[in-house]
């Protein structure tokens, strides 16, 4: 899953505190990116072959390199955007979501986690997953599989419940 929650308060000290990270789930890591492109730079060398030493190869030879690199650009564009990371810290006095986009500044919201509902409504995405208190309403996980966001707002509606 691409979230984990962290118990943040001290065993002993009794209090209720969670944190909770999101980050959107890639199915190739790095080290696959590089096998990939090995890879598929390899199968595009094998019609090639049978035009070395003419000048075929030549003008075939640029569009071979601009795939392979237009291959590299968007890869490189699914990790830059990979990097967004969404922090959720609740406890009894203050719920705070902190979310990190690459290129954009921080953005921060803060409540009382009392008046917070989790909510799954209809949106830009299925089962939207929003949280509100009353005033304001914000999006919570949207890169996340419509199912995911189902079980992270039964997990949340739980945890908040067991704060109030």
């Amino acid at each position: 899953m691409p979230y984990e929650w962290h118990d943040t308060a001290p065993e002993d000290s009794g209090a209720v505190s969670y944190r909770l990270i999101l980050w959107p789930y890639r199915s190739l890591p790095r080290r696959g990116f590089v096998w990939f492109i090995g890879i598929t730079a390899a199968l595009m060398a094998l019609p090639l072959a049978a035009v070395l030493g003419t000048s075929v190869l030549w003008g075939l030879l640029p569009f071979a390199v601009a795939a392979i690199w237009a291959i590299w650009i968007a890869l490189q564009r699914s990790y830059r955007s990979g990097e967004t990371r969404e922090e959720l810290r609740l406890d009894r006095d203050r719920l705070e979501i902190w979310r990190h986009d690459p290129g954009r500044a921080d953005r921060i919201w803060q409540t009382n986690p009392y008046w917070v509902r989790a909510m799954l409504r209809e949106g830009p995405v299925e089962n939207y997953l929003t949280l509100t208190d009353g005033q304001r309403e914000i999006e919570l996980g949207a890169f996340l599989t419509a199912q995911e966001r189902r079980e992270l707002c039964d997990e949340l509606a739980r945890r908040l419940a067991e704060l109030r």
